[in-house]
């Protein structure tokens, strides 16, 4: 289980997250939602070590994550959507999908044996790539190069990379953010089966609220830095809380 405790990161004097505790069991795909500015992706980058907290603690599965490195804590079993400025652009979109592949496996590439085991290996993790690229429908496009992708080709990578990691708790960050109507179900459609393993746990943050509403089993409401609602997704949107400070919808005042 993903767990914060009293997680807390301030500005100077702006709290952008303020003591937030909140638990994430796997099996369950648990939405973060609120205002621009609320702190949704400042929580994410939190739980992923990018920002150091002020205060609280991240842990999962009973480890202390706090203190470690983003990339322990993905060793650990975080999978947090690669930034695309820290793959290899020059490389192949199948080059980087096997060079993430690798990163977790055991095998001959890193124990240095014979040849045909090295070889025998290697076949084995580019198999693994060419199937994470055919998931996100970028089987065509595994031999041009990353800094060569549009952006919504991009968006797919940036998945496939954390498919690939085959991480205990996925998080999504706006997956489908800039792709059209044709490629953002592609995205989605790989969410909902990710959401069919019930070891994993899945946390999107999200403005689209028809996305929210189908895929969320929790919504957990952040706003100025606070969690302000957490329960499911019918009750929580329609609350009082959320639609004054999510939707913008004010509370109607007695005449």
């Amino acid at each position: 289980m993903l767990e914060t405790l009293d997680l807390t990161i301030r500005f100077g004097g702006h709290v952008a997250v303020n003591s937030v505790s909140c638990a994430f069991a796997p099996g369950t795909l648990t939405a973060i939602v609120g205002p621009n500015g609320a702190g949704k992706t400042t929580y994410f980058n939190l739980i992923s070590g990018q920002l150091k907290a002020s205060a609280g603690t991240v842990s999962l599965d009973g480890q202390l994550l706090s203190g470690l490195s983003p990339s322990a804590r993905t060793h650990a079993g975080l999978g947090r959507a690669f930034q695309l400025t820290n793959l290899f652009p020059n490389l192949t979109v199948l080059e980087n999908v096997r060079l993430a592949v690798q990163a977790t496996r055991e095998g001959a590439h890193r124990r240095g044996l014979n040849l045909w085991s090295i070889w025998s290996d290697h076949k084995a993790l580019t198999e693994r790539a060419d199937q994470i690229l055919a998931d996100v429908a970028l089987k065509s496009r595994e031999h041009a190069t990353v800094a060569s992708l549009p952006h919504g080709d991009q968006r797919k990578l940036e998945v496939a990379l954390l498919m690939a990691l085959e991480p205990k708790v996925f998080m999504f960050d706006e997956p489908t953010a800039g792709m059209n109507a044709a490629e953002a179900p592609v995205i989605l459609d790989l969410i909902r089966k990710l959401k069919q393993d019930k070891t994993k746990t899945i946390l999107l943050v999200e403005h689209k609220m028809d996305v929210v509403r189908e895929l969320a089993d929790r919504i957990i409401v952040l706003h100025n830095g606070t969690l302000v609602a957490d329960g499911e997704p019918a009750e929580v949107i329609a609350s009082p809380v959320v639609q004054e400070a999510y939707l913008g919808i004010a509370k109607e005042t007695a005449a």
